[in-house]
């Protein structure tokens, strides 16, 4: 007979080591560094691409709750996107003192790195249809690309595909057409 496993808890995040990003996923631990350069700027420049028009409301729409690598505590998972967006009209109180949330967002980005694309796509992806996020971007900074999903029908649906330097209007942020150039390390 076989044992069962012991399904991973808040205790084994809490106890991962501080150099880790951990997260449970399925009842499974999954512990990776911290965003090495290439992850890290593309995600620094993106959450600036679009706090201006949608957090703060300049020159764009406004209407949105961005966050850097929020912890999310959705069902029995674990999760730490590297940004996630929530529209004000849901999210009408920010938790200020909450160490993490438990409100599912409406958008999610993970930017691919080598060591988080595997769990990023067949474990996150899922975990996120379940809890209702609409819409789903992943970054691949070496391949230099945007993919935009959009939640229908509990499925994820590729809606494009962008590359390179190319200018992009991608949901829910298409107000704005910035180009990924500026995504990419110089």
């Amino acid at each position: 007979m076989t044992a069962a496993k012991k399904l991973a808890t808040y205790a084994d995040v809490l106890a991962a080591p501080s150099h880790l990003v951990a997260q449970v996923v399925g009842g499974v631990l999954h512990t990776h560094p911290r965003p090495g350069a290439r992850h890290a700027r593309a995600a620094s420049r993106l959450g600036g691409e679009l706090d201006g028009p949608f957090d703060r409301g300049r020159d764009g729409p406004g209407g949105w709750i961005l966050l850097d690598e929020p912890e999310l505590h959705l069902a029995d998972d674990i999760l730490v996107p590297d940004l996630a967006g929530w529209r004000r009209e849901r999210m009408t109180t920010f938790p200020h003192e909450a160490a993490y949330f438990t409100l599912a967002p409406d958008w999610v980005c993970e930017i691919l790195s080598p060591s988080t694309a595997k769990v990023d796509r067949s474990d996150k992806l899922p975990a996120y249809a379940r809890e209702g996020v609409r819409h789903a971007w992943l970054i691949d900074p070496a391949a230099r690309t945007l993919e935009v999903l959009e939640l229908a029908n509990g499925r994820w649906t590729i809606v494009g595909v962008h590359s390179d330097e190319a200018p992009v209007r991608a949901v829910p942020f298409d107000a704005i057409e910035p180009s990924l150039t500026s995504l990419w390390p110089e």
